[in-house]
């Protein structure tokens, strides 16, 4: 059983598992059939992460199913709300009576190139520069897990999504802002750390 973390809390349940070589991943027997046409073209990397997602959702609520509005996935029956990151050799997948969001993301030098896509002059103030990749990682990841929660086609990160400052040392109880002319929404986040990655939550 490839359980790699359990960040579970009292207002979700929240589990992150690695591949593993000898894992069982049948895809006849995982994958909805409703979705079998949407994963036929699957690189076989995509495809593993997709079935690690279901091994997850089989071992907590073995009656249920993903599905997807257009890309965004929902359970059916739809008595809880979910939230699904992967990056290969992870996926976690998050359950909760209430919206939440979740991100995984390695630690990157890129993450520099493209910071000028999500990243507000207020948020940069409080990066510290000799970690400069771990709060960029951070912020995009947040932000991310955000998205998730609270999305529109219409929406940019940099724009409509807000990281107040946090310090590495202590990622917990970070604020969020969603916000437009209409509306401005308060979220509480944490991150966790393993290997080289950062794993967001917001809820």
């Amino acid at each position: 059983m490839p359980l790699y973390r359990d960040y579970s809390d009292d207002q979700a349940t929240i589990l992150l598992w690695k591949y593993s070589e000898d894992e069982d991943l049948d895809p006849d027997i995982l994958v909805e059939k409703e979705n079998f046409e949407k994963i036929k073209d699957y690189h076989p990397t995509k495809l593993k992460e997709l079935l690690l997602v279901r091994k997850i959702l089989k071992s907590v609520l073995p009656d249920h199913k993903i599905l997807y509005n257009e890309r965004i996935p929902y359970l059916s029956p739809k008595d809880y709300e979910i939230s699904v990151t992967h990056s290969f050799p992870f996926a976690a997948l998050a359950i909760s009576k209430n919206k939440v969001g979740i991100d995984i993301e390695p630690f990157n030098s890129k993450i520099k190139r493209i910071q000028h896509k999500f990243l507000l002059e207020e948020e940069s103030n409080f990066i510290e520069k000799d970690k400069e990749i771990a709060y960029l990682t951070i912020i995009w990841s947040l932000k991310e897990s955000l998205y998730k929660i609270h999305h529109s086609n219409y929406w940019s990160l940099k724009k409509h999504y807000e990281v107040k400052p946090f310090s590495l040392d202590f990622p917990f109880n970070i604020q969020c802002r969603v916000h437009d002319e209409n509306v401005s929404d308060l979220y509480k986040a944490r991150v966790e750390f393993f290997e080289n990655y950062c794993f967001t939550i917001v809820d």
